[in-house]
C-alpha cells in the first residue's frame, strides 16, 4: 500500500507532524509511507524514521495553478491513500486531481469538500498540542484502514548517533573556543513565523545568568537572523559567548542542535527541531489563542520543556510584562535539573 502524508507549511508545523508520520509507519509496517512537504523542509524529511519517499510542494503562485501542478506531480505515483494534516485549498484539490482514492483531512475550511473522509477537530480552540491533533488525525486514518488500536510513538522523534554528536561538539568547541565539558546553552534570538520573540534584553539577562551558573553560551544564527543576533550580542556586552552561523542547511543545523544541553528561543522552527531531538527547551509564546504555549508545545519528553507567555491582561507579545527575576530563577533551576540528568 502506498500512502502519502502531507504537511507542506512552515518548519515548526512540519516538525510537529513527525509523531504522526512515525505513527503511520509503525502501524503500517508493510506500507510505503511518503510525505509531501515544502521544498525548504524536504531535506529534514529524509531523516524521519519510516519515511521512504519525499515530495515537495511546487509552490506556484495561485491556488489553482499550484493544485494542478500537485496533481501532475502525484498522479503517476498511484498512491492508495493520503492524509493531509493541514487543510489547504490547493493541496486538497491537488490530491483529488491526482486520483488518490482515500483522502483524509481535518473538517475545516472549504478545502474539506475535496476529501473523502474528514475529522472535526476545532484546532483553533487550542485545547490540545498541535502534534496531538496531528496524531489524532493519523489515528482516525488508521481506523479507516481498520487498524483498531494503533501504537503511538514516543520521543525522541529525531536523533543522531551519540559518537557523531560528541565528535561534532568537540569540533565546534575547538572552532568557537568554548569548553565542551560545560553545559552548552544555545540561544536562538531570530524568528521566521508570526510570533516575535522577547526583546534582546531579556535573552541577554537569561544568558548572563546561565553563563554564571557554568553554561557555555552559543547564539545560533540562521540566514535571516543577522539583525537579531547583533542586537543580542550588543545586549550581552562582555558576557562570554560564541556565535554559530548555520550556513549548510537544516540537516547540518539539526546535527548541531543535537549537541546542546539547553535551547532557548521564541516560538520558532528551530525550537521544534530541538524538541524533536528531546534537547531540553525554554520557549516564549505569545498570549494569542491560536499560538498558545499549549497549542505549540514542543515534542520534548515530560520535564524537558519550560514555557512562558505574557501575563493575563498584557499584550499578546508583551514579554516585558513578565517578572524577569522569576523567569531567570526558574530557567536556572531548570538548567540545573536537566543537565544533572
Amino acid at each position: 500500500m502506498k500512502i502519502l502524508a502531507v504537511r507542506n507549511d512552515r518548519l515548526g508545523d512540519f516538525m510537529l507532524a513527525w509523531p504522526a508520520f512515525q505513527m503511520l509507519a509503525r502501524n503500517l509496517p508493510e506500507a510505503r509511507i511518503s510525505v509531501l512537504v515544502s521544498e525548504y523542509t524536504a531535506p529534514l524529511a529524509s531523516l524521519c524514521p519510516g519515511i521512504s519517499g519525499v515530495f515537495y510542494d511546487p509552490g506556484l503562485t495561485g491556488e489553482w495553478a499550484n493544485a494542478r501542478a500537485l496533481g501532475r506531480l502525484l498522479r503517476g505515483e498511484t498512491f492508495d491513500a493520503a492524509v493531509a494534516l493541514f487543510s489547504r485549498f490547493d493541496t486538497a484539490l491537488g490530491l483529488k486531481l491526482a486520483g488518490i482514492p482515500i483522502r483524509v483531512a481535518p473538517a475545516t475550511k472549504l478545502a474539506q469538500v475535496f476529501h473523502t473522509h474528514r475529522l472535526r477537530q476545532k484546532r483553533s480552540k487550542s485545547d490540545k498540542p498541535e502534534y496531538i491533533y496531528n496524531q489524532l488525525l493519523a489515528e482516525h486514518f488508521l481506523h479507516i484502514l481498520e487498524v483498531r488500536k494503533p501504537v503511538w510513538p514516543a520521543p525522541p522523534y529525531l536523533g543522531f548517533p551519540k559518537a557523531e554528536t560528541n565528535a561534532k561538539r568537540r569540533e565546534l568547541a575547538a572552532h568557537l573556543g568554548f569548553d565542551p565539558g560545560r553545559p552548552l546553552v544555545f540561544i536562538h534570538p531570530g524568528h521566521g513565523g508570526s510570533s516575535p520573540p522577547p526583546a534582546p534584553g531579556l535573552f541577554a539577562r537569561i544568558g548572563r545568568a546561565l553563563e554564571t551558573q557554568g553554561g557555555e553560551l552559543v547564539i545560533t544564527e540562521g540566514p535571516a537572523d543577522a539583525r537579531a543576533v547583533t542586537a543580542l550580542r550588543d545586549a550581552l556586552g562582555d558576557t562570554p559567548h560564541a556565535v554559530y552561523r548555520s550556513v549548510s542547511g537544516l540537516v547540518d543545523f539539526a546535527r548541531h542542535l543535537a549537541m546542546a544541553d539547553l535551547f532557548v528561543s521564541g516560538s520558532t522552527g528551530p525550537l521544534h527541531i530541538a524538541g524533536a531531538l528531546d534537547c531540553p527547551t525554554v520557549a516564549f509564546y505569545p498570549r494569542r489563542r491560536s499560538a498558545t504555549a499549549l497549542r505549540w508545545k514542543t515534542l520534548n519528553s515530560e520535564g524537558h520543556h519550560l514555557a512562558w507567555m505574557p501575563p493575563q491582561g498584557a499584550g499578546e507579545n508583551a514579554f516585558e510584562a513578565l517578572d524577569p527575576d522569576t523567569v531567570i530563577e526558574s530557567i536556572v533551576r531548570f538548567m540545573g535539573r536537566v543537565t544533572a540528568r
